[in-house]
């Protein structure tokens, strides 16, 4: 498997600049983390973070031109901000130019972004892995999370929404409809455990 995973990083570099290189292998080896962690697929989880970001670096036409020509649905949020649609074209690439089969991978990068409705456990380890490699340190209340996502994957996502939606909301961003269903789905399992 290190072979591989070799192979597909010297691919995956020459269309990311570096310090998208850097997250992506950052991603990795905290998907990896939290493999372990959790009894996860761990060579799932790391080519799933290696290939998560694989369609960040095209320019928005690109993006665009790419998801019609292979008939990806783009939806009104990710018109209006075509960097959304990195998460659904990396899937697709991950498929295409990598030869990844595994649906249970494709369908963590396709969800690494905007999460969805009980998510897998190796959808939950790429979106929090992607949130809180060790590049990372913009986000608000890192640490907790950080340190939450080796405790309870689903009161970490539910935080991570909650941030997102808060600074989304306060940028005056579209927010794309799945992130909002996703954030509804882990506040009704936070709040039903917080009351039982």
């Amino acid at each position: 498997m290190e072979e591989e995973l070799n192979k597909i990083k010297r691919r995956v570099k020459r269309y990311l600049d570096k310090d998208r290189y850097d997250h992506t292998i950052g991603v990795m080896h905290t998907a990896g983390c939290l493999a372990m962690r959790y009894g996860a697929d761990l060579d799932g989880a790391l080519t799933a973070g290696l290939l998560h970001d694989c369609a960040k670096c095209l320019s928005s036409d690109e993006k665009i031109r790419l998801c019609k020509k292979y008939h990806l649905d783009i939806n009104e949020a990710e018109m209006k901000n075509p960097g959304l649609l990195h998460a659904k074209l990396g899937a697709f690439l991950a498929w295409k130019k990598y030869n990844i089969e595994d649906k249970k991978i494709l369908r963590a990068i396709a969800a690494h972004t905007t999460g969805r409705p009980a998510m897998s456990l190796l959808d939950k380890i790429i979106y929090i892995a992607d949130f809180i490699e060790p590049g990372r340190c913009e986000a608000p209340n890192l640490t907790d999370v950080r340190a939450l996502a080796f405790v309870d994957l689903d009161a970490c996502l539910f935080k991570i929404l909650e941030d997102t939606l808060t600074y989304l909301n306060t940028k005056g961003v579209t927010v794309d409809p799945m992130t909002e269903k996703t954030y509804l789905f882990y506040k009704q399992l936070h709040d039903v455990k917080v009351n039982s």
